[in-house]
């Protein structure tokens, strides 16, 4: 009823805009106009769409049923706000919608909860690699019976990717307190990681070198650790289990003695495995002979073949040496440096002229210096020989000879044995230490000769040139105190070397007074880009006998381990101390000792923070 009221009282006019109805009190001046105004204001608002009209109203009805029929319920009816309510399709795509995004949620927020499971299973099952976080520790073995050899050596023998140290020492007493006798000698493989004892094997004899090496290459390889005793025995060792592989029965020696380490050959029986040869002393010490041995199973490979030889010196070898073309010889003397071809030695043996592949190789070059009656023994070198250590030649897949005299050094040229440079010096004091310290990528060498009482005089010396590079006089009361090298990724290295207390500056390289005691030895550490200054690293009261330098490979640090006899006291043994030092810690814990004033002043924050981005990688030096 109320609305054909309002549609009776309806006057021609103008629509409101606001409240889309007509005003009343504005007149329109025609009909025209007016639908004008109707349909302007439609198409302002938007026009009607699905019948409604722009703010949501209902179309008129146009006769009484219609508005009869107006009281029924619409879904287009007006909203208290204006608008109109939603189609039922429209609320069935919303819910269906809300649906879908509640289950995508809930798929994403279960993976992730499926994958934060699977990551935290995988950390506790999957070991990551250990890490060295014991970056020095200290092991003593107890007291020391005897010995004058100190063989080390380091391999990684438990797979955990840190090498790990074996070393032999006597142990002290010939008998327990139970009356059980005590082994002549222990072979012992410690931990790299916190130095705790991971086996231990019996030897019948003092060991005069522990070498350990993969004698199987490929997949198969396996870490074996040949001991070499001081008379007969040649053993190898498993080195995950320690358990003795085999042994060379001492009877194949005849009267002989070992004179030396076995050096490892290629594989001259063909069955996989490469093999060794050991060099013993006859009746008389120039009679010596060499066995070919089975890396396999430690059986003789054929007859022992002899060789006497003529000079005065100390014994040198045996080492092999493979030339550039794969030729294989034996380098060995007294005194001097003799040669003998690899295959010499096999035909005799075996008393047969068919050869191996590897052994049917020749070097023209060296062939050269047999003697004049075609001897089978190729001369090398002889004169006044100490040493002879074979170093990586540059840009070439063979090595040179660096020899050590009573005079000086010489290195000769692998290749033709030729003399590359020789340097003359008085007494040497120990072995070379090979490094990178030029900037020509040539290996180098660290000296140290005796320099007057209590002093030594630590040299470098240009691998290319054979000049003195850089050298100190450091008071030193220690004998034969070993020297070592790290290479880093630079081709550079780092030289460490043992000396005692230095004072912080000195207006006289020359002359170097100590600041501690004696019996107080100093690790030292020379960088070749900082020459002028000394790292002290560590110090040790005891004597130092032996040292290695083993490289972490997977945090590219590297581990300095020495094996050190401590200080004895009146009717006491010295007790046998192995430690191990890392160098990155130590380069960052060490005190600077400045060996010469520099212009500019070189600063501690800009050495530590050169030091810290140092990476060590493995020796390149020899082959």
């Amino acid at each position: 009823m109320a609305t054909v009221l309002s549609r009776a009282l309806k006057l021609p006019g103008k629509k409101s805009p606001d409240l889309g109805e007509y005003d009343p009190l504005t007149q329109a001046d025609s009909d025209e106009s007016e639908d004008d105004l109707v349909l302007n204001l439609q198409q302002k608002n938007g026009g009607v769409k699905n019948g409604k009209s722009p703010l949501g109203e209902a179309p008129e009805p146009d006769s009484d049923a219609e508005v009869a029929g107006a009281g029924k319920p619409r879904l287009s009816e007006v909203t208290p706000e204006g608008y109109p309510l939603e189609p039922l399709g429209a609320l069935e795509q919303k819910a269906a919608s809300s649906v879908v995004s509640y289950v995508r949620t809930s798929v994403f927020l279960l993976m992730l909860v499926v994958s934060m499971v699977l990551v935290l299973v995988c950390a506790f099952l999957i070991p990551c690699p250990p890490r060295d976080l014991h970056s020095t520790w200290s092991r003593h073995l107890g007291p020391q019976g005897g010995g004058d050899l100190s063989p080390l050596d380091l391999a990684d023998v438990n797979g955990d990717g840190l090498r790990d140290v074996l070393l032999s020492f006597v142990p002290s007493g010939n008998g327990s307190a139970s009356g059980v006798s005590r082994p002549p000698a222990v072979l012992v493989c410690l931990s790299g990681m916190n130095g705790s004892t991971l086996w231990s094997s019996p030897l019948p004899e003092e060991a005069r070198d522990i070498t350990c090496l993969d004698l199987t290459p490929g997949d198969m390889a396996k870490t074996v650790c040949l001991v070499t005793g001081t008379h007969k025995m040649l053993s190898a060792f498993n080195g995950t289990s320690g358990k003795a592989m085999w042994t060379l029965n001492p009877n194949y020696l005849s009267n002989g003695t070992l004179a030396a380490p076995a050096v490892v050959l290629p594989d001259v029986d063909e069955d996989g495995v490469r093999d060794l040869a050991v060099l013993a002393f006859g009746d008389l010490q120039q009679d010596l002979c060499f066995l070919l041995v089975s890396g396999r199973t430690g059986s003789p490979v054929g007859r022992p073949v002899k060789y006497n030889i003529v000079g005065v010196g100390n014994l040198i070898g045996p080492q092999v040496y493979i030339t550039a073309s794969g030729a294989a010889y034996i380098l060995f003397g007294f005194g001097n440096i003799q040669a003998v071809a690899l295959r010499d030695i096999f035909i005799q043996a075996q008393n047969r002229d068919n050869l191996p592949p590897s052994l049917q190789i020749e070097e023209p070059e060296w062939e050269k210096q047999r003697s004049v009656n075609l001897s089978e023994l190729i001369d090398v070198y002889s004169d006044g020989v100490e040493l002879l250590q074979m170093v990586k030649a540059p840009d070439s897949n063979s090595s040179n000879l660096l020899i050590t005299t009573r005079q000086g050094l010489v290195l000769l040229r692998g290749q033709n044995l030729t003399p590359s440079w020789v340097l003359g010096l008085q007494g040497p004091h120990s072995q070379p230490t090979p490094g990178y310290f030029t900037d020509d990528e040539t290996i180098d060498f660290l000296l140290q000769i005796p320099n007057g009482v209590g002093m030594k005089k630590v040299m470098v010396v240009d691998g290319d040139s054979g000049l003195v590079t850089w050298s100190y006089s450091i008071p030193c009361h220690m004998k034969e105190t070993p020297a070592t090298s790290a290479a880093t990724v630079e081709q550079k290295s780092v030289f460490l070397f043992w000396a005692e207390g230095l004072s912080a500056a000195s207006p006289n390289p020359d002359v170097v007074l100590g600041t501690g005691p004696p019996s107080l030895h100093h690790l030292y550490l020379l960088h070749p880009t900082f020459p002028s200054i000394l790292l002290d690293l560590a110090n040790a009261t005891g004597i130092v006998t032996a040292s290695e330098v083993g490289i972490n490979d997977l945090w590219k640090d590297a581990f300095y381990v020495t094996r050190t006899t401590g200080p004895s006291s009146e009717g006491h043994p010295a007790p046998l101390v192995v430690s191990k030092l890392s160098l990155r810690w130590a380069l960052m814990e060490g005190q600077m000792v400045q060996l010469e004033e520099t212009t500019p002043k070189i600063g501690r924050g800009e050495l530590r923070r050169f030091l810290s981005r140092i990476k060590f990688v493995d020796s390149p030096y020899q082959i």
